[in-house]
């Protein structure tokens, strides 16, 4: 990749689309031609307190795919208990149940 200064105007766009937008180091620095290293010093430099931008914006791509999880597990537990529902219903046995 060429040399090419950015500007700190850029510099704090790519920092804000990697913590609030969630989008990989390595796409963005695919698109601004830069060094996935140059994003991550200027993360390593915004500290905000204890935690720094780089660490909020993992902590926040996992928190969305916990959700995520989350919401398929609820559904498949609706499910099962949906079809739990219209077997008791039906008279069929429900299955791990004794027949008598």
């Amino acid at each position: 990749m060429t040399q090419h200064r950015i500007t700190p105007d850029v510099k704090e766009q790519i920092i804000n689309r990697v913590k609030n937008e969630g989008i990989s180091i390595k796409q963005i620095a695919e698109e601004h031609g830069i060094t996935d290293s140059a994003i991550y010093k200027w993360l390593g430099n915004k500290v905000e307190g204890p935690t720094s931008m780089l660490e909020l914006a993992k902590l926040r791509r996992e928190n969305d795919e916990l959700l995520r999880l989350v919401g398929l597990m609820t559904l498949k537990l609706s499910d099962a208990q949906k079809r739990s529902e219209r077997r008791s219903i039906n008279g069929e046995p429900c299955k791990g149940t004794a027949p008598w």
